[in-house]
């Protein structure tokens, strides 16, 4: 695309716009007005708090994702470790001095919007990990000293996850940085030894599960014990989904939603209120658009000629389907309820910010796909 003396040289800035991925840009661009019309719907078809936040978040972090792209790849690989690092600051700092809400500790006041550091440590550990495996030799991937690193990598910032406690982020942060072990060329029998240890303390971990987590466990096991208690939220959310039918009630018609039987609708279970009111037809076409992303992502991923490059795109666009699977699975019944948000679509800054940073960080991976990495 580039002229070859010109692949490891600074990009102008018009050739930077003219590289970017337009395809990326609308789909995400798409999902950010159809989760702006959405929102407009949980609050009632009035432009109120959730809707008016909504929106300025959209507003800034979609051309911060622009900006972000513009840096070039090699940045993102120079300061990877850094960013992993204040991540992990952030995670202490909130340990001990976070807001609590709920009986969690997860957020910092920002002024602005809280913030949730571990919702960037979704980005930060793919990030740390494509430039470890991008660094190590292929020779030493498997190595006893390799493994004990990337464990540390991985284990530090989940035990703090879990310790707010935050059983569901801590699980979506583990699987985005299994995908790049798996990239970076760690053995099966590593992953298989893993799994077979998981299942042998799984009844120690369980003992250790707060008593709501032991609950949300046993209402995903059978909701109708509670349903007016534990049980509620995921039978009207079955309910909401079922009786959206084909083609859906239409826009601000959604009855669970409006008569507030469906809780949390502007979070977790956003897609429950879109469901109803744009029913299967919709849904199909949204995750479409999620396909489209995805998609994108992995082909950005394939032309760069950096393996950070590599690793970072199949990393995130692996942790996008992962999330967007947990959550339908989760508001579908097919799993239980672990706090995990639709991409872009659920209220919440932190979320939102985080999902950004991933998808310009691919964008800077598309504008310079030409760039080497020594």
């Amino acid at each position: 695309m580039f002229q070859p003396d010109r692949l490891n040289n600074e990009l102008s800035f018009w050739q930077k716009v003219k590289a970017l991925d337009y395809i990326l840009l609308t789909s995400v661009l798409l999902v950010s007005t159809i989760s702006l019309f959405v929102m407009y719907s949980t609050d009632g078809g009035e432009i109120l708090y959730h809707t008016k936040s909504h929106f300025s978040k959209i507003i800034i972090f979609f051309p911060l994702m622009i900006f972000i792209g513009f840096f070039n790849i090699k940045w993102w690989h120079n300061f990877s470790y850094l960013f992993y690092i204040v991540v992990v600051l952030l995670l202490i700092y909130v340990s001990f001095f976070g807001i609590k809400s709920s009986g969690s500790r997860r957020w910092m006041d920002l002024y602005l919007f809280n913030l949730q550091p571990s919702e960037l440590m979704k980005i930060a550990i793919i990030l740390c990990l494509a430039k470890y495996y991008h660094r190590i030799k292929i020779e030493n991937v498997n190595s006893l000293t390799s493994i004990i690193t990337v464990l540390t990598i991985i284990l530090v910032p989940i035990l703090m996850v879990l310790s707010q406690p935050d059983l569901g982020t801590s699980i979506l942060i583990t699987s985005s940085a299994l995908i790049i072990l798996w990239l970076g060329g760690v053995k099966i029998k590593y992953f298989i030894y893993s799994f077979i240890v998981f299942l042998i303390s799984l009844p120690f971990v369980i003992s250790f599960l707060k008593p709501y987590q032991k609950l949300r466990i046993l209402t995903f096991l059978d909701p109708d014990r509670d349903p007016l208690g534990a049980g509620y939220q995921i039978i009207q959310s079955k309910i909401a989904i079922g009786s959206g039918g084909l083609d859906g009630k239409g826009f601000l018609k959604g009855t669970q939603s409006y008569l507030d039987f469906l809780p949390e609708k502007h979070t977790d279970f956003i897609f429950t209120l879109f469901s109803e009111e744009f029913g299967f037809v919709g849904s199909v076409g949204l995750l479409l658009l999620y396909t489209i992303i995805i998609i994108r992502i992995i082909q950005i991923g394939a032309i760069s000629r950096s393996s950070f490059a590599k690793m970072f795109c199949f990393g995130f666009a692996f942790a996008i389907f992962i999330y967007i699977t947990v959550n339908l699975s989760m508001v579908l019944g097919l799993l239980p309820i672990v706090g995990s948000p639709l991409p872009i679509m659920s209220y919440g800054g932190s979320s939102m910010l985080a999902t950004m940073i991933g998808f310009g960080i691919v964008l800077s991976a598309k504008i310079h796909s030409q760039q080497t990495i020594a």
